[in-house]
């Protein structure tokens, strides 16, 4: 069962791609944080999957709700 909408998800994928390139220092200037990017990995394997844990334990969820027929 999804609980990530597609907004959501895109600012999942965004903001996971963005950390994982600071991680490997592309473009950004090495320093000893880099591996905080790593971080990264958490938003984009939850904008992937579509599930994220903490919105299951808080019981949010983003997804549009669909009219029933």
């Amino acid at each position: 069962m999804t609980n990530v909408g597609l907004i959501d998800r895109a600012a999942r994928l965004a903001i996971g791609i963005a950390l994982i390139c600071y991680a490997i220092p592309l473009g950004f200037a090495q320093s000893g944080w880099n591996w905080v990017g790593w971080i990264g990995v958490v938003p984009l394997l939850t904008a992937v999957f579509g599930i994220c844990p903490a919105y299951s334990l808080f019981g949010i969820n983003s997804c549009a709700t669909r009219p029933s027929a």
